[in-house]
């Protein structure tokens, strides 16, 4: 068991990509908060679209940012780190112009706009990971890693409700909120841009720019695999609650609500200790144990589901801490052990293999949760055990992070031996 990695603020800013691009990432996540929750509602209301159509179009334009993917990796395997991060950003800015610019009931524009959104939406985290990597090394890169997304959660809730409170603005304060979330992405690319970080991966030569590296490997496999369930646990809280505690227990809306704000708020404030503390023990063991983790929180809810009427709601509330929980872990240690498992020339590659699994599980996630909460509470909570279990134990074989790499503890201390996967 290796030592508990200490926290510098300074260090965990440096090894974030430094403070420039720190803002970088709050006013763009602040921006993402913004749009997102309001890109239907705005082809909807402002543009006049029919509700199938225009969430057809989102659906295009995520698909669509996934096929873009392996074109991402490959052009951060090539060195560029700060400039694909600027570039996911400032696709997103011509996406938000072209919303601005379609007229009433134009569908090929909002199309366009939605592609060019989806397209920055999942080019930016494996962007993101590279450069990191790319500027910390072991444990130190790790916890940046787990900064990144608490403060990109906690941003996304502010712009979320700064959304909602321009919301009763109707057509014109939506408007608005698109040029000002337009106006976040540029302003963040040019200090992600300003940041200037590039690569030289070690040993890259021409004749190795096919992708043997990764495709080989049957611990990523694995792990790709893997992680397309465990990203199940992102929308549990979104849509799987909700969904069971509105329409089954006919709880309060108030308690779907309750449960999402505590959700964000647990991310943002126990993200980074927690990924910490799990710092002592392998990667592979944490993400194997955050899997343990959810399928615990999974048969939670299947009890809390039989409670009588007054206590079920409470019941599945209190479940899911635990269940955010197992979601704070595996954040904090999925992306970690891609980053270590990767070779340095194939790092892009593999980070945007990552994000197709994290896309495709996101993707899937609605269609198999909405499918089965209708069965009842057993094929949805069972299953989702059972799937995630599986998981897990996939994760924990040693195929799966078998490789080590150097840890380093935060505050430029001196490394203790070698940190595992």
């Amino acid at each position: 068991m290796a030592p508990l990695t200490r926290i510098r603020p300074r260090a965990l800013v440096r090894a974030s990509g430094g403070p420039r691009y720190a803002v970088a990432l709050a006013v763009d996540a602040l921006g993402t908060g913004l749009l997102r929750p309001f890109l239907l509602l705005y082809g909807v209301t402002v543009l006049n679209l029919s509700a199938p159509v225009t969430g057809t179009a989102m659906a295009a334009g995520l698909a669509a940012g996934l096929v873009c993917m392996p074109a991402v990796g490959r052009w951060l395997d090539r060195g560029a780190r700060s400039t694909v991060v600027a570039a996911s950003m400032l696709v997103r800015v011509l996406g938000v112009v072209l919303l601005l610019a379609a007229p009433v009931g134009h569908i090929g524009l909002f199309a366009t706009a939605a592609l060019l959104l989806g397209v920055g939406n999942q080019a930016w985290p494996a962007a993101h990971a590279a450069l990191v990597a790319t500027v910390a090394h072991g444990r130190e890169r790790d916890t940046a890693l787990a900064a990144a997304h608490a403060l990109r959660n906690a941003a996304l809730g502010v712009g979320a409700l700064l959304a909602t409170v321009c919301l009763a603005g109707g057509t014109t304060a939506l408007r608005a909120l698109a040029a000002v979330t337009a106006l976040a992405y540029l302003a963040a690319a040019a200090l992600a841009w300003s940041v200037h970080v590039h690569a030289h991966p070690a040993g890259a030569t021409p004749a190795e720019d096919g992708d043997g590296d990764v495709e080989s490997a049957p611990r990523m496999l694995k792990l790709l695999a893997a992680n397309v369930v465990y990203v199940f646990c992102l929308n549990v809280p979104e849509i799987a609650l909700p969904l069971v505690l509105v329409t089954q227990l006919h709880a309060s809306p108030v308690w779907p609500a309750a449960v999402f704000v505590a959700n964000t708020v647990l991310v943002v404030t126990l993200q980074v200790p927690v990924t910490v503390l799990m710092s002592r023990f392998t990667r592979r063991t944490v993400l194997a144990f955050a899997g343990v983790v959810l399928a615990a929180s999974y048969l939670g809810f299947l009890a809390a589901a039989s409670l009588g009427p007054g206590w079920a709601a409470p019941a599945v509330a209190a479940v899911s801490v635990v269940c955010t929980i197992g979601e704070i872990i595996y954040a904090g240690s999925a992306t970690a052990l891609v980053t270590a498992l990767a070779p340095a020339r194939a790092l892009g590659r593999a980070l945007a293999r990552f994000q197709l699994s994290t896309g495709l599980g996101l993707a899937v996630s609605p269609v198999v949760i909405t499918t089965l909460a209708p069965l009842g509470p057993a094929a949805l909570w069972g299953s989702l055990t059972a799937a995630t279990l599986l998981s897990a134990s996939a994760v924990a074989t040693k195929e799966v992070g078998g490789a080590r790499l150097e840890g380093a503890r935060l505050g430029g201390c001196r490394p203790r031996g070698r940190a595992g996967l």
